[in-house]
């Protein structure tokens, strides 16, 4: 693979962070962001059409703040790490990820990028046994959660929801847990009893901090902003507006790893650069969109090194866009019918559709 060879002369030329552009980009996003939300505000007592396009824009900003969040976790915005860190925690605050905890999952889907014996995608793709021994009404539900129309549902469990919901449950399963401990063993101290506790919502002390600050710091936001403009007039924007933007977020993602026979292979057969040039596809998007997405249409070179910021992708592409000639290109229009591609052939090592997956079962019938 000609990649192979040139890989690390790319990375070198283009994994460079600049803090100016950095911070003038988390700025300008910032303020837009903040501008957004007094339109809304301004437009409760003129019209509802104006704070529905008022939360339209909302999501879009809020679509680009968690971007920007996703790339402090990588570490390649700014130059250093406490930089990425303290606005990768601000932006996560903003768009309702804890940063410090998705990064570390996100990481370990570019580790495994390729390999869905390992890691399946934000809907959790089902292989072609697995969707065979489903009911019926476990099919119907799958293909339910894979159709576009239900993306802004599936964004509301992602960045409303999930992380509220794990915070708290964990925190009460790790409140009980101390309490049943110290009264069995009291004479162990309270951090001695904490250290004991496990669960698959937080690998860490750090990453619990990290979930329980952006919590607290969030819910604060939320109930200043209610006392502000009330309860059902933030509410009625927050959750619509952040609800779309996850939705918008979570298909995006999706497309650009499954779509018509995507490369999808076990962890015997896996190569990561494989996985960078046939399992991740290059979204042709409006101007206007990439910079709402900070380029992340170009997933693929994204893929090849992580640490390359979004502004030096489009030239990283440019520059070799020979190399990556293989690469699935797809369009808005595509974006409906990459989503059906949501089953894993395991035999074939691709992505293949319900469609595809229908066709087989009923040859296979006849045969």
């Amino acid at each position: 693979m000609a990649l192979r060879s040139s890989k690390q002369g790319i990375i070198r030329r283009h994994a460079r962070a600049d803090d100016v552009k950095a911070a003038t980009q988390v700025l300008t996003t910032l303020a837009c962001f903040a501008l957004a939300w007094a339109a809304a505000v301004w437009s409760f007592g003129v019209s509802v059409w104006l704070t529905v396009a008022a939360g339209g824009v909302i999501s879009l900003f809020t679509l680009r703040v968690f971007t920007l969040m996703h790339e402090c976790g990588h570490r390649s915005l700014f130059r250093t790490q406490r930089l990425n860190r303290a606005c990768g925690f601000l932006l996560g605050v903003l768009s309702g990820m804890p940063q410090y905890v998705w990064s570390k999952h996100h990481q370990f889907h570019h580790d495994h990028n390729g390999d869905w014996e390992v890691y399946r995608g934000p809907y959790a793709t089902r292989s072609v046994q697995e969707y065979a021994a489903m009911t019926t009404r476990q099919r119907w539900m799958y293909r339910l959660k894979c159709h576009l129309a239900a993306a802004p549902v599936v964004g509301f469990v992602y960045l409303i929801f999930n992380p509220r919901f794990t915070w708290l449950k964990g925190t009460v399963q790790l409140g009980y847990h101390v309490l049943t401990r110290r009264i069995t063993e009291p004479h162990l101290s309270m951090a001695q009893h904490a250290a004991s506790f496990t669960t698959r919502y937080w690998q860490s002390d750090r990453e619990y901090r990290h979930m329980a600050a952006n919590n607290v710091v969030l819910l604060t936001l939320w109930a200043l902003m209610c006392w502000a403009i009330g309860p059902v007039n933030f509410f009625a924007v927050y959750v619509a507006s952040v609800s779309l933007a996850g939705g918008a977020g979570i298909v995006l993602f999706a497309v650009q790893h499954n779509f018509e026979h995507a490369y999808a292979s076990g962890t015997e057969h896996w190569d990561r650069d494989a996985g960078a040039m046939y399992g991740t596809s290059f979204l042709i998007l409006p101007r206007w969109l990439n910079w709402f997405t900070t380029n992340i249409a170009y997933h693929h070179v994204h893929h090849l090194s992580a640490q390359i910021p979004n502004y030096r992708l489009v030239s990283c592409h440019t520059e070799n866009e020979g190399l990556f000639s293989d690469v699935t290109r797809l369009k808005l229009r595509h974006v409906r019918h990459a989503l059906r591609y949501m089953l894993w052939d395991q035999q074939a090592r691709r992505i293949i559709s319900l469609a595809e997956y229908d066709r087989q079962s009923r040859a296979a019938a006849v045969s």
